[in-house]
């Protein structure tokens, strides 16, 4: 499980105002191997967290690159999943060291091959000096990629801004927090990991428990929360990315650390894109 709150806004209206707001959490077992996001590929030049799971290593949940590229996976939450089915992350990871093709190009061929996955939701963006662009595909849903308009977008483990409870709680919050033009750089990025580390549960839900038939009844539970808490499996990683009108990206990842809740690391990268 996991959960994306962003704010698309390609011309903001001040120089001070962001192109993108992004706040992510990835939920996965504690115990699954990962690196903490980092610079990587040719001329390190793309910055994301590295899955080291036997098979799926070099696969990625959520990254961006200098030339404007960035990518964000999540999870179709269903009972039944293939175990032969390929892995997701490389969707992240290949879209970013891709030379060539754009982001609706992109997720037009891997709506093609949808069927050979299990199920998910793949957002792909371009932050160009031009023009930028934001496009969505899920497998579970249309069979078509969809070019998204500016504004601000909740995404978890159903189709983009499915009305589960948890993501109707968080995206309210997340509106909140970006809509204070008061607040620094530093300032909306330690309110964005409020958002991202709220354990309310927002259940019970209906619309989450129907798509989450076969789940028992405490994970459920535990599930209807933005920062997901079970003994063994939850949030372990927090994302907030920030991309100004100049271009100006700024990356804070806050990780757990040796599978303890109480543990953590924060990491902030900042670098311009190229023209």
């Amino acid at each position: 499980m996991c959960i994306i709150f962003f704010k698309f806004d390609p011309r903001p209206a001040s120089k001070n105002a962001y192109r993108l707001i992004l706040a992510a959490n990835r939920d996965e077992f504690y115990n699954r191997p990962s690196k903490a996001a980092d610079f990587w590929g040719t001329n390190n030049e793309i910055l994301s967290g590295l899955d080291q799971e036997y098979g799926k290593e070099g696969g990625s949940w959520l990254g961006i690159n200098k030339r404007g590229k960035l990518a964000a996976i999540t999870n179709y939450m269903e009972w039944r999943s293939n175990p032969d089915a390929q892995g997701r992350g490389f969707l992240v990871s290949n879209y970013l060291t891709e030379n060539n093709g754009d982001s609706y190009s992109y997720l037009k061929k891997v709506s093609a091959e949808g069927h050979l996955y299990n199920g998910f939701n793949l957002l792909t963006a371009e932050f160009r000096a031009k023009q930028d662009t934001m496009c969505y595909y899920g497998n579970r849903g249309s069979t078509e990629p969809v070019h998204l308009k500016p504004g601000i977008y909740g995404l978890s483990n159903s189709l983009l801004d499915t009305p589960w409870k948890k993501l109707h709680q968080g995206k309210r919050h997340f509106t909140d927090v970006v809509s204070n033009l008061s607040l620094s750089c530093d300032g909306l990025v330690q309110e964005l990991l409020g958002v991202l580390n709220n354990e309310e549960l927002n259940g019970p839900d209906p619309v989450q428990e129907l798509q989450g038939d076969g789940y028992s009844a405490s994970m459920i539970k535990a599930l209807t929360a933005v920062c997901v808490r079970t003994p063994h499996y939850g949030t372990r990683t927090n994302t907030v990315i920030l991309i100004d009108a100049e271009g100006n990206v700024n990356f804070t990842e806050r990780t757990m650390l040796n599978c303890d809740t109480t543990k953590w690391s924060t990491n902030s990268f900042q670098f311009k894109l190229h023209s």
